[in-house]
Order: C-alpha cells, then structure tokens, then sequence
C-alpha cells in the first residue's frame, strides 16, 4: 500500500511546482538588475510552494490511508460475511448429501435385494430345470440303452425297420391299398413284409397285382462303415463300404427269388433301407442302383423316396377311381337320358288325359247352367225338406264328431 502513496505524493508535488513556475512566469516581469535578490525571492517562493505540497501531499496521503481504511474494514466485514455464508452452503451441502448418500443407500440396499432375491430364484429356478432336465436325459440314455439293445439283436431291428416301413404305408395310403405278411407265390410259406394292392386286369376287375415292399437294415456292416470313416482310415473305410454294398446286393436277390412273381405280383420289387444315411451311401454306388434294378428287379428306396413312390402311386389310385367313377355316371347320365325319354311320353299322356278331362267338366257345366236356368221358376224348398225329398242325409251328419 506504501508505493502508491509515495507515487501519488511525488505527482501532487511535481504538479505544485510546475504550477508555480507557471504563475512565476505568468505574475512577474522579466528580472530587473539585480538578479541576486529576484533569485532569492524566487528561492522562497519555491520553499514555500514545497512546504504546502508538502502540507497537500500529507493530507492527501491521510485521507488516502483513511479510505484505504475504510476499504480494509469493508472488505474485511464482506470476507466475513462470504466465510460465513460458505461455511453455511457448506454445512448445508454436507447435510444434503447426507441425505442424499441415506437415500442412495437405502435405494442400493432395497434394489440389491430385490435383484438378488430375483437372481436367487431365477438360479432355482434353472436349477429345478436342470435337475428335471438330467431325469429326463437319465430316462434318454435308458431309452438309448433299449433302442441299442433293440439295434443289436438281428429279429429285432429287422421288426423296427418293419415297423417304419409300416407307419410309412399307413400314412400315405389306405388300409384297403396294402396288405402286410402277403403270400405271393403259392407254393411257398414265404411272406413279404407289405405289399401294395394294385389294380387287376381288365377282364377281371376283382383281381389284383401286388407290389412287394421288404425292409432291410443291415447295420453292422453300416456301423463299422461309420467307425472307420471317423477314424480316416481310407482302407477301412473301402472294406466297410464293399463288405456293404455285398450285403444289399445279396438282400435284392433274396427278395426277387422270394417275392417277384408275375402276374400275382409286379415283374420288380422294393427293398427298403430303414434310415436316409444309408440309402445316401448305397446312392454313392450309381452302379450298384443300376445293376440292382437290370439284375434283380429291385428299386431301392430309402425313407423319403418310398414316400415320393406311395404317393405316386396314391395319385394314380385316385386318378383310377376317378375314372370308374367317371364311367358309372356316363352309364347313369345314358340310363337317365333313355328314361327321360320315357317320362316325356308319359307326359304327353298325361296332357292329353288333362284335356279330356278339362273338356268334361266344360261340358259338365253348360249342363249344370242349363239344368239351373229351367229350375229358376221352380219354388225352392227349405234344406231340410229338399234332403227329405231326395233321401240326403243332413249336411254335417257325414262329419266326424
């Protein structure tokens, strides 16, 4: 605070003096003679200028102090004032976040409980779910364990390709188009699994053609085929692959030696393979497919082809019955179209017997209008009298009570 009092002291002064050379320069002529005394004079006068800055400077730096003073004590009350208001925003924010920090707490502490009893059910939940889910995996694996029992004895897996084969048939076709355990050939016992009852000759309506269909599974050449594919073993894999094809080749003449017999059945049969995977590697061989079908007459068929067959074979069923059916209405539109005939004679009988009788009673009538006209001059009797008279009986009487 000292150094901009000093400076102010220093301008008041620097102004006093150049005001009073000003008024020297300004008040006094040019110096006379004697430059001695006009330099003393001169010397006063500037000790006198400097003693009342001096004085003006002093006052001035008191009055200066004074409100510097008095800014001091303001400032001091606003520094007061402001500490005083902080530390009450202070306390006030400290308490709000207190509440703030409760509320936050409580809000954490209810919805932590809230999510985790949540979680805890979902947990037992899914716990209760897999506990179910490893019942029903045990039951599976028992399942699995009878289904490859079922697989590995020979009669059995040969009923359960028999028993596929058979929901296949039941699904695509009427149970008046395909018999089960059919004897084609009668001077043997052997029997086909199914077979598809077709239409007979023309001259002989009654009669049918049967289409064999046997199931054929042979799985342990298919699953040794599978191992050795799964270990890359190539050579294996080729042992497995013709050891196969040998087993479905021996399957198709066995079933052309037993149940291709024309005409009680058609001049080929189907060999059915039980799943798509191996009817996919015996299509592998296009050759085999081919010499199967020259050789033995055999059509192989897996799942969804003998599916594609019945229900080629469906649609020509209803394209047969649609035209017997088609020929029962010609017969019947023919019979209708003669008795039509028929019925328009009878018809015209009719009409002429109609006018005959429209005729009759025409004649009828002039006769009663007649008979009428020449009784007007008659007197007319009571009803009672006229039915004495003419033996009537009494109107009513003839009704029932």
């Amino acid at each position: 605070m000292r150094d901009p009092i000093a400076l102010l002291t220093l301008g008041c002064a620097a102004l006093a003096v150049v005001l009073l050379f000003a008024h020297l320069l300004r008040g006094r002529p040019v110096a006379g003679p004697d430059p001695e005394l006009a330099r003393r004079e001169l010397r006063e006068e500037l000790r006198s200028a400097r003693d009342e800055a001096r004085q003006s400077a002093r006052e001035l730096r008191e009055e200066v102090t004074k409100s510097i003073e008095a800014t001091q004590h303001a400032l001091d009350r606003v520094r007061g004032t402001l500490d005083e208001r902080v530390r009450e925003l202070q306390q006030g924010n400290e308490r709000k976040l207190d509440e703030m920090r409760r509320t936050v707490d409580e809000k954490l502490h209810d919805t932590l409980e809230k999510r985790l009893g949540e979680s805890f059910k979902l947990v037992s939940d899914r716990l209760d779910t897999v506990h179910r889910g490893l019942g029903e995996m045990q039951q599976l694996a028992t399942g699995v364990g009878d289904l490859k029992r079922v697989l590995t004895n020979v009669k059995a897996r040969g009923t359960w390709a028999e028993v596929q084969l058979g929901a296949i048939l039941e699904q695509m076709l009427t149970p008046a188009q395909y018999d089960k355990n059919v004897c084609i050939r009668p001077d043997t016992a052997e029997r086909v699994e199914f077979a598809v009852r077709l239409p007979g000759p023309l001259d002989d309506p009654a009669a049918c053609v049967w289409l064999p269909i046997d199931s054929k599974f042979p799985q342990e050449d298919w699953l040794r085929l599978q191992d050795a594919s799964d270990q890359g073993d190539v050579a294996a894999v080729q042992a497995a692959s013709e050891a196969l094809i040998r087993t479905v080749r021996g399957s198709a003449k066995e079933i052309h030696d037993k149940y291709v017999h024309p005409p009680a059945s058609t001049d080929f049969a189907i060999m059915f393979l039980a799943t798509e995977g191996l009817f996919a590697e015996v299509l592998r061989h296009p050759s085999v497919v081919s010499d199967l079908q020259q050789q033995y007459r055999i059509v192989v068929a897996g799942p969804t082809t003998l599916a594609a067959i019945l229900t080629s074979l469906r649609m020509g069923f209803q394209t047969l019955v649609v035209e017997q059916r088609a020929a029962e209405v010609w017969r019947v539109l023919g019979a209708v179209k003669t008795e039509f005939g028929k019925f328009g004679d009878v018809l015209d009988k009719v009409q002429r017997q109609l006018s005959t009788a429209s005729r009759t009673i025409e004649e009828t009538g002039q006769r009663s209008r007649a008979m009428e006209k020449k009784l007007r001059s008659a007197e007319r009797l009571p009803d009672e009298e006229a039915a004495i008279v003419l033996e009537l009986p009494a109107i009513g009487a003839s009704l029932p009570q």
